[in-house]
């Protein structure tokens, strides 16, 4: 059974700093390349960020140079750093493995007050 369990998210004061983190069981995580998305409040789920099983990275322009994306193949987890955290950063992050048609978390909503 796969699982991709998200933790991490929270509220934040524009400016500030999290770091979601996302645990994958029951896929050979070294195989897959790792992404996140998110959806904010009445708009489509759209991707943010993605890192292979090469380790190149990808970012939405929307996200470049604030968020980091990385991932530790001995815990079969992947990170989402996210600094300089602006309010249209609100939204629920999902973890995703395989792109689309892949495998999904459940999601874990992060707030960023003005």
């Amino acid at each position: 059974q796969v699982q991709l369990v998200e933790s991490g998210g929270g509220v934040v004061q524009a400016g500030g700093s999290l770091r979601l983190s996302c645990a994958a069981s029951g896929i050979i995580f070294d195989t897959y390349t790792m992404g996140w998305y998110r959806q904010a409040p009445g708009k489509q789920r759209e991707w943010i960020v993605q890192i292979t099983s090469g380790g190149t990275k990808n970012y939405a322009d929307s996200v470049n140079g604030r968020f980091t994306i990385s991932r530790d193949s001995a815990k079969k987890t992947v990170y989402l750093q996210m600094n300089s955290l602006k309010p249209d950063d609100t939204a629920v992050y999902y973890c995703n493995a395989g792109g689309i048609r892949g495998y999904w978390g459940q999601g874990t909503q992060v707030i960023v007050s003005s």
